[in-house]
């Protein structure tokens, strides 16, 4: 019988969302692989209506939180427990899971429990959404367009296909909705035309693929993408061109179907309602607007990647 590794941290607060992916996270493995190395545990389930400052309320009394659930979730806690200062684990429960993509943590819960017992940390940037008179957090991405529109309509075949359900989703966007967006960057403004934008501060999509170039959760910025092609098919080359810079076989050629842009303050206004998403989550209805801004450092993430290793 081996012995586990002696925990980096001696408590943990982990937050489950049980109806998140398939249901079957390993979480309970998870818990259980951390008081088998000494940790005290306490384990709190979401409820549909919970609220994420309500879960990491007495977080002061653990050393670290683990968010067990999709982006969404994960996101969310992130940005309640930002003032507590806490490691945090954002563990691989949902379907895409983009933020541990990012982070490029493993899927198993006993690999899961050793990077928590190790300690590795790396400090990042989280932001914050002002949509609808709310403000929200996020720590990867928040659209206003076609991306949007792929990840709602992606909705009901989750449950079915997983991950396959955002390729299907995505193969019906063959004619998207197109606008004019007034884009305030750091109180600059443009006027832009395309099928949507996305405000992004991890820079990965599923299965690590840069979703453009120089995107780094670690700046203080955040990366404004405006999609400019008719359709998401239309976006390939500058995806391949992201990879083979991510790969050092050249510099990105975005051609001309992409524009970005770099602003610590964002204000996105679109010429028709459009649909809105953060993290994956979908909002109900059509948005015109929202602003977002950067908390730079605002999360220290348990994970044994790097800086480099997160920057497209």
């Amino acid at each position: 019988m081996t012995s586990s590794p002696q925990a980096a941290f001696g408590s943990a607060l982990i937050i489950v969302n049980p109806k998140s992916g398939q249901g079957e996270s390993g979480a309970e493995q998870f818990a259980q692989h951390l008081r088998d190395a000494g940790v005290r545990v306490e384990v709190r389930e979401t409820t549909l209506d919970g609220t994420a400052d309500q879960y990491v309320q007495g977080l002061e009394a653990f050393e670290a939180l683990v968010g067990a659930g999709g982006d969404g979730t994960v996101s969310s806690l992130a940005y309640a427990a930002r003032s507590y200062g806490k490691p945090y684990l954002p563990y691989p429960a949902g379907t895409a899971n983009l933020i541990a993509q990012n982070l490029d943590l493993p899927g198993d819960p006993r690999a899961l429990a050793d990077l928590f017992l190790s300690g590795k940390t790396l400090t990042l940037d989280l932001a914050e959404l002002d949509i609808e008179g709310e403000t929200k957090g996020f720590a990867m991405l928040a659209g206003l367009g076609v991306d949007a529109a792929m990840i709602r309509d992606s909705e009901e075949a989750k449950g079915r296909f997983g991950v396959g359900a955002y390729l299907i989703s995505a193969l019906k966007q063959l004619n998207p909705t197109k606008a004019e967006f007034t884009l305030t960057l750091d109180g600059r403004v443009l006027k832009v035309e395309g099928m949507g934008v996305m405000v992004a501060n991890f820079g990965l999509a599923n299965f690590r693929v840069p979703i453009t170039g120089d995107v780094s959760p670690a700046d203080g910025k955040l990366t404004v993408i405006v999609l400019k092609g008719s359709s998401l098919t239309s976006l390939l080359p500058a995806l391949i061109g992201s990879v083979r810079a991510k790969l050092n076989l050249g510099d990105p050629d975005l051609g001309d179907s992409l524009e970005r842009y770099e602003a610590c303050e964002v204000a996105v206004q679109a010429s028709v309602p459009l649909p809105a998403q953060y993290d994956g989550e979908a909002l109900d209805g059509d948005l015109q607007q929202f602003r977002a801004r950067v908390l730079p450092g605002a999360v220290r993430y348990i994970t044994g990647t790097t800086v480099a290793d997160l920057t497209t």
